[in-house]
């Protein structure tokens, strides 16, 4: 008798990660080895509260389910930030989720996430062991933040990274149509690495030098400093553009934020008002015209703009984690390894989820210049084969059509 599985998503939102559970059911359509693939609804919080979407049935219902699945934004499971407790301490939890498991006849379990999704994924594997349940327990990783060890870049990334680079070759073509002397601030995600914002430098090419100064958690912040490389870039041009992580901060360490940093279950500090704060403290320094843009959720969900080699490698990770279930591989979460940069080529692997879950991958200082406000050519090298390629989307009335989501808010 064939198994099934269940796969769920959990964390922030990419543009990637509905490619990454298309991955999986299409693999699992084709499996010789599994019958029905299950979606947990709000994450693992689906399997707790018994809320599950039969997704073969939607792949047999809806025409091209699959193909749109892949190009649809955020997550079409919906998320959580739910953190278990650890087993030693307390069980409960873990005994009815196996349970789940074992009353739907569950062989594997495939969790879509960050570095919060992979904790999960680390503790419901050693519990496993345990209790000697044979159910294989696969990560499948995403997160725009690209802070997954171990793997070469996280999917997800690419097409944020590509979003943000467009975002300030616009951003530069709107301000370039004034004389008169600005800044303009960009807020860019980032609360610990700085992969996004570095993509800021993305957009330089023949015509555009913006951005033209980039800062990055990496570096310590310096608010003098940053004054004085504001007035040497104004004393050289009329249009200075900064590109800023949410997550910059001093040499003691602490946030340059406009509210006091708040936390999620997780600990990790929630922040708000980066770019915002050094709108202010350049308007009170020097005398120019200054605005502060964030650019928010809006870095995660644009799929209109996504890297079609963002997309082709998160469908490929999800096929390669139901074959490596069929193989019995368990505790693993795949990763990337990169061949080459020119021409771009990678090869699919996995990695013991130990090595990886809550741990982050910053940018090697290295490929951070020595004043900490730009980056070095082999971060540009690095960065600029995952924004390439570009995704078919088919319109109704002038928008995007992406799957419907009315499982995630219904209506009583």
């Amino acid at each position: 008798m064939k198994k099934n599985v269940i796969v769920a998503q959990s964390g922030g939102p990419t543009v990637a990660i509905n490619a990454s559970l298309a991955g999986v059911v299409d693999a699992v359509v084709k499996s010789d080895l599994y019958d029905t693939v299950y979606g947990s609804i709000n994450g693992i919080l689906g399997i707790i509260n018994n809320r599950l979407l039969n997704l073969s049935k939607k792949n047999n219902e809806i025409s091209n389910f699959i193909d749109t699945l892949k190009i649809s934004p955020a997550m079409y499971l919906g998320s959580c930030r739910y953190k278990l407790p650890d087993y030693e301490d307390d069980d409960a939890v873990y005994t009815y989720i196996f349970h789940q498991f074992e009353k739907m006849n569950i062989g594997a379990f495939f969790y879509i996430g960050g570095n919060d999704s992979m904790d999960t994924v680390l503790k419901l594997s050693h519990y496993g062991n345990q209790i000697g349940s044979d159910i294989r327990i696969i990560g499948i990783p995403k997160t725009i933040d690209n802070d997954l060890c171990i793997t070469d870049h996280t999917p997800g990334y690419g097409s944020a990274a590509k979003y943000v680079a467009s975002s300030i070759l616009e951003i530069a073509h709107d301000t370039y149509i004034y004389s008169v002397k600005s800044v303009t601030i960009v807020e860019i995600m980032g609360r610990d690495a700085g992969w996004l914002t570095a993509a800021a430098a993305l957009a330089r090419n023949s015509y555009n030098t913006a951005p033209h100064l980039i800062y990055l958690p990496e570096s310590p912040f310096d608010q003098n400093k940053f004054i004085e490389d504001v007035k040497y870039e104004l004393s050289r041009r009329n249009n200075v553009i900064i590109a800023v992580s949410e997550g910059i901060r001093d040499k003691d360490g602490n946030y340059f934020s406009a509210s006091k940093p708040t936390s999620d279950q997780f600990g990790h500090a929630q922040l708000s008002g980066a770019g915002k704060c050094l709108e202010y403290f350049i308007k009170e320094s020097i005398n120019v015209k200054v605005r502060s843009i964030e650019l928010n959720v809006l870095q995660r969900c644009a799929a209109h703009i996504a890297s079609l080699t963002d997309i082709e490698e998160s469908f490929s990770l999800g096929c390669e984690a139901v074959i490596c279930a069929e193989k019995g591989i368990s505790g693993y979460m795949l990763i990337i390894n990169r061949v080459s940069n020119s021409p771009y080529n990678i090869t699919i692997d996995t990695a013991d989820i130990k090595n990886i879950a809550n741990n982050a991958k910053t940018i090697p200082k290295e490929w951070i210049n020595k004043q900490g406000n730009d980056i070095m050519p082999e971060l540009y090298e690095y960065m600029s084969p995952l924004i390439t390629g570009e995704v078919t989307i088919s319109y109704a009335n002038g928008l995007p059509q992406y799957l419907p989501i009315d499982h995630l808010n219904p209506v009583n």
